[in-house]
């Protein structure tokens, strides 16, 4: 046991009365563990509190002295580009004894902390909660044995706890995604995407090995991005005669005229008998059964490596200031809260009861009650597995609707390119094949549509077949082609082509311009009878700016092109010691990409439309950057960015703004700006885009389908017949199109009127030590910007 120091530290008088909080990261790795090490740190110190970090994990705790650290607000600068966890993790088998905790104690008592913020994994956080409930006695034991007095322990006589889930499992029950999880499916994918090109040019099969032990949702999500055969999962085994069903399907496919076969399998992978099932029992099985050339690849530890992708650093940033406002809204009555995130909300879940679902999959696996295993998982989970089924298999009979409740769905793309495009509508040419249904691509959006559709030898209307799409999963830009023009420009000729080629259903993939063109194919019913159909929009755009959603597919994409572009700034002006970049963002009149993008690369300001540039602003962010690079010392100093809005002022542009801070800086440090401009529209899409885009694709033509047997004129009376796709609250949902335009919607800016992420500037600013005195707030329909404190009850604000 380590040595106990009886000396209390000296501490002045108001240091005494500051709630200390300490931060410590423990279990496996995980990408975005950094960032939300900072978001603790400079969220404790911008509430007035004193901030510790434990170094080496519960390691840390027991050994005490130097491995817990006072930080200060430099500390953790340029941490969200970091990968893994800088503050390191550890096994401590002493903390597992309770010998070992009581010394835990007795160094945190001696440091002055009772509030504890760990990010790990489901045994960390159970470790975390036993030491909660041990802390009276082990306190008592303190006094009893002699080691500590009443007096120093009288103010620690409770202790909080706070969980955040840094797992690249994505393995806690009740939460859709835990920190780490998307960069390392990232990585998962990146890796696929490069072993597809040889496995298309040599026609091989390759059998790819995921982490994994208990929960397949790498697997499963990798199988869904990249467009796999065949995926193994530990929740749900495959059916007793799995060989025959997995070649089968990939005979089929091979059959269809795919040249590439691609397996995954969940390192806790078996069959429904808990058999293991390795990487090499499948590879002798295509090998030998189908006569495939077959590799096996295992990726490894590299899943946990590299930095973290946008939504990671989001997601830790987050969930690390609702962690310190958890702890300093807990009285000793509150049940240790878990920082959760359910759809596009933060929560906060028990935690012992989230550890305990998560341990009860395990053991319905054990079990082989392998239906309650799926249960356990979030409903998003067996979504997934469902579009993974039906956009793989090839054996859909017993899916298939009657002749006369087949559709032929029309699918377009309105607006400019967006990462998932391609994913959505490979998933709707899948879904409507199984189902019976018969997908008419219209190409070129709705000018294409008029202008083309009967040009020879191949119009612009074509019927689309399984191979066609199938390798669309990880294609960005847009296969079919898109348009930002309008129905309006020529209503009469669409009209003339939904009767001509007979389309019964109407799929929109697009950003605003998609939005606008699906309003004036619904007003335009009153003329038309062909605009009689069921109609929806998935919105894709990387502005995000469509109303009645707060994601669109692209999003993502656009997010993660920018923060790599950023990084890249980030290095070059660290390197020259003294420079700050003003990087323009796209977004057009909605502030959205400039805000996240902000809040992942830690920018010093951001400039949005909805709060404007001002000249009091400027003069502010510039004696702030005056003090900042002050404050700078020997290897300390890094580059700085500040984000700026594409339309966030018609006077001060990015080269204006840019060119006024180095002139007022006087030689101080240099400043300059850059575009990334398309770069961020192009590109891979990110794993998070391809499968959304594919869930959101099923559900829509699910949606579509839900309406046959319906008359024009039944379909034209239904409000719902209409509709746009999205994330609203914590549930994916269908919402009228009339109700959105004539409430939610601000037609000249181009934006919802509510837009939900406007509360997120308070944590970028309030992060990076922005100075209030800098700050113009935009406040939508009366709303006050400061973001609220989120229970599991009341899944209020958005990402």
């Amino acid at each position: 046991m380590a040595n106990i120091n009886l000396t209390p530290p000296a501490m002045s008088p108001p240091e005494l009365a500051k709630k200390k909080i300490a931060v410590m990261t423990s279990g496996g790795d995980s990408q975005g563990m950094s960032g939300a090490v900072r978001a603790v740190v400079r969220q404790t110190i911008a509430s007035g509190c004193i901030a510790y970090a434990v170094y080496e994990g519960y390691e840390g705790l027991v050994q005490g002295g130097d491995l817990i650290k006072r930080m200060q607000w430099e500390d953790v600068r340029g941490w969200l580009s970091e990968g893994g966890t800088l503050i390191g993790t550890a096994r401590c088998m002493a903390f597992m004894e309770r010998p070992g905790r009581l010394t835990a104690a007795n160094n945190m008592v001696e440091k002055g902390i009772d509030a504890l913020i760990i990010c790990g994994g489901d045994g960390s956080l159970t470790g975390a909660d036993k030491f909660r409930a041990e802390w009276p006695s082990l306190i008592d034991e303190l006094v009893t044995t002699g080691k500590r007095t009443k007096e120093e322990v009288k103010q620690f006589k409770h202790l909080n706890i706070v969980g955040l889930v840094g797992s690249i499992d994505n393995d806690l029950s009740g939460t859709d995604a835990t920190i780490g999880c998307y960069s390392s499916l990232q990585r998962i994918c990146q890796a696929i995407d490069y072993i597809d090109a040889t496995a298309l040019s040599h026609q091989r099969a390759f059998v790819i090995e995921v982490m994994g032990r208990h929960c397949g949702w790498l697997a499963l999500m990798a199988g869904v991005s990249c467009g796999a055969d065949f995926v193994f999962l530990p929740e749900n085994p495959p059916s007793e005669n799995w060989e025959e069903e997995m070649c089968s399907i990939i005979s089929k496919h091979r059959k269809l005229g795919k040249r590439k076969t691609i397996v995954i399998v969940a390192e806790g992978a078996h069959d429904r008998q808990l058999t293991h099932i390795s990487p090499d029992m499948v590879k002798d099985l295509l090998s030998n059964r189908l006569h495939l050339d077959t590799r096996v690849t295992t990726l490894g530890h590299v899943q946990r490596g590299g930095t973290a992708c946008a939504y990671d650093r989001m997601l830790a940033t987050l969930q690390g200031v609702e962690a310190v406002k958890a702890v300093l809204e807990a009285t000793p009555e509150t049940p240790s809260p878990v920082i959760c995130i359910v759809e596009n909300k933060i929560v906060r879940k028990n935690l012992m009861e989230a550890v305990k679902m998560t341990k009860e999959v395990a053991a319905q696996i054990a079990a082989k009650d392998f239906a309650a295993a799926m249960a356990g998982r979030d409903a998003e989970f067996a979504e997934y597995w469902q579009a993974f089924n039906i956009t793989t298999s090839t054996d859909t009979d017993h899916l298939k609707l009657p002749v006369e409740e087949r559709l032929r769905v029309g699918i377009i793309h309105v607006g400019a390119p967006a990462g998932g495009m391609n994913a959505a509508t490979r998933a709707a040419v899948a879904y409507c094949l199984a189902r019976g249904h018969t997908p008419v691509a219209l190409h070129n959006g709705f000018p294409g549509l008029c202008r083309h559709h009967d040009d020879k030898p191949e119009g612009s209307v074509r019927e689309v077949e399984w191979l066609d799409a199938e390798s669309w999963a990880s294609k960005g830009g847009s296969e079919i082609g898109t348009n930002r023009d309008l129905p309006s420009e020529d209503m009469e000729k669409t009209a003339f082509c939904f009767e001509k080629y007979r389309i019964g259903a109407l799929l929109i993939i697009g950003g605003f311009e998609g939005f606008t063109a699906l309003s004036e194919l619904r007003q335009a019913r009153t003329k038309y009878d062909a605009f009689k159909i069921p109609m929806v929009i998935l919105p894709a755009t990387v502005s995000n700016n469509v109303p009645g959603t707060e994601y669109s597919i692209g999003s993502d994409t656009c997010l993660n092109a920018l923060i790599d572009y950023c990084d890249a700034i980030k290095q070059s002006a660290s390197a020259s010691r003294r420079r700050v970049f003003v990087v323009e963002t796209q977004g057009g009149a909605s502030g959205y990409i400039a805000t996240i993008a902000g809040l992942s690369i830690g920018a010093l300001a951001v400039y949005t439309p909805e709060e404007g540039i001002h000249l009091k602003m400027l003069v502010e962010d510039i004696k702030f950057l005056k003090d900042q690079f002050a404050k700078d010392k020997g290897s300390s100093r890094t580059g700085k960015i500040i984000l700026r809005n594409e339309k966030a002022s018609k006077v001060y542009t990015t080269e204006i703004v840019a060119n006024i801070i180095k002139d007022e800086a006087e030689g101080r440090f240099d400043s300059r700006f850059a575009v990334p401009g398309h770069v961020q529209q192009g590109g891979t899409p990110s794993p998070m885009d391809r499968v959304r885009a594919v869930r959101f694709g099923v559900k829509s033509l699910q949606f579509l389908e839900s309406f046959t047997g319906k008359t024009k004129d039944q379909i034209n009376e239904d409000p719902a017949s209409t509709s746009i796709i999205g994330i609203r609250g914590a549930k994916v949902k269908f919402s009228p199109m009339k109700v959105i335009e004539e409430t939610e919607t601000d037609w000249k800016q181009r934006r919802p009127k509510d837009e939900f992420w406007i509360q997120l500037t308070e944590v970028v600013n309030t992060l990076s030590g922005r100075p209030q005195s800098a700050l113009h707030r935009y406040t939508p329909m009366g709303r006050s910007p400061a973001i609220l404190p989120i229970k599991e009850s009341e899944a209020v604000n958005g990402l």
